[in-house]
């Protein structure tokens, strides 16, 4: 009897050594083993799924980016192209006005009704510059200013002083502060003096052949 309680007391020291020894080790590493590859798989899998939401984040932001730039290059163009559209639009009244006033002459044949109808439709267009900021430039009887006067000849006169305007050729305007178109003009200068001699000489010679007579 004591003999088989101390073979059974071996065994369990043997199974003990078995479950705590190397074998028992290596057993469990294997059966850890499958879960450290299901991990790296699953972070494997999930830095693929981060990488394909970061590449279609870039193409829908490449294409955004893409039909911005169409967009803003239509836009441009547009802008450019009816640029002038407020402009136009208001001078459509002027021109009506024009065309109405030309039946009126043909019909009436009074040529002063044709300068009043040129002049009210003249204001009109003035009118509709103005809103958009277009302004005459003054120059007649001014002093030169080449700044915004554009000379064409020199005019001898002693009605207006010397580098005075005399008269326009076409007017010069102004959109807001930049220069359209200068006004040409023609300036005063002083007469020579052997015209001034001459002048003075033909005087009394006129004079005296209303004496003879």
């Amino acid at each position: 009897m004591a003999e088989e309680s101390r073979d059974q007391a071996e065994t369990a020291v043997e199974q003990e050594e078995a479950a705590t020894g190397p074998e028992a080790d290596e057993a469990a590493d294997e059966a850890q083993a499958p879960s450290e590859v299901d991990e790296l798989r699953a972070e494997l899998e999930a830095a693929r799924e981060e990488a394909r939401r970061h590449q279609d984040l870039l193409l829908r932001e490449a294409a955004e980016t893409e039909n911005y730039k169409k967009r803003a290059t239509r836009e441009k163009h547009d802008a450019i192209r009816y640029a002038n559209e407020s402009l136009v639009r208001d001078l459509l009244p002027v021109i009506d006005d024009l065309e109405r006033a030309a039946e009126h002459a043909r019909a009436d044949g009074n040529p002063q009704s044709l300068l009043d109808g040129i002049e009210l439709v003249l204001k009109s267009c003035l009118e509709a510059l103005q809103k958009h900021a277009v302004t005459r430039i003054t120059a007649k009887g001014e002093p030169f200013d080449p700044e915004k006067h554009e000379a064409y000849a020199q005019v001898e006169t002693d009605e207006y002083a010397a580098n005075t305007v005399v008269d326009e050729v076409h007017r010069g305007y102004y959109l807001a502060d930049r220069l359209l178109r200068p006004s040409l003009v023609s300036v005063a200068k002083a007469a020579t003096l052997q015209e001034k001699s001459v002048t003075e000489k033909d005087g009394p010679a006129v004079e005296n052949d209303r004496t003879d007579d």
